[in-house]
């Protein structure tokens, strides 16, 4: 075992786990007397199956964020470079981007002719809207 192993504060979260698992794992056995009980129902049943994971969550939650801080460590380790100089330290590398190319719309060149009349006659209509007022 490493020195820093069994700290008060790695003491406090495994007990409080498994207080939980304890606690938890009492919730169920009550909840088993309550459906061999006469007024005993299958949501009595389903309790029995859910509060023993429920107990067991805490326990995946402080193991699951161990893991994500050991592989956090390992990507920062990893992706950190050694310097070669005292010189290039706080200087990031600069990845060279091509400026973007200014876009010009597509203009038809062939206008097409059912469309031009569609255009043609609603400009007629206009002109006799402002005729009319």
């Amino acid at each position: 075992m490493p020195a820093g192993f069994l700290t008060p504060r790695r003491l406090t979260i495994g007990a409080l786990c498994l207080l939980s698992l304890i606690v938890c794992c009492g919730l169920a056995w009550w909840q088993w007397d309550r459906f061999e009980s006469a007024s005993g129902t299958f949501q009595n049943l389903g309790y029995v199956l859910q509060w023993p994971l429920f107990g067991l969550f805490p326990a995946f939650m402080v193991l699951r964020i161990r893991k994500l801080h050991r592989e956090a460590a390992a990507a920062d380790d990893a992706a950190v470079p050694e310097p070669e100089s005292r010189q290039e330290w706080g200087r990031k590398p600069v990845a060279e981007v091509p400026r973007p190319r200014p876009v010009t719309p597509a203009v038809p060149d062939d206008e097409d002719d059912e469309l031009a009349a569609y255009n043609r006659y609603l400009a007629e209509l206009h002109a006799r809207d402002q005729q009319d007022h």
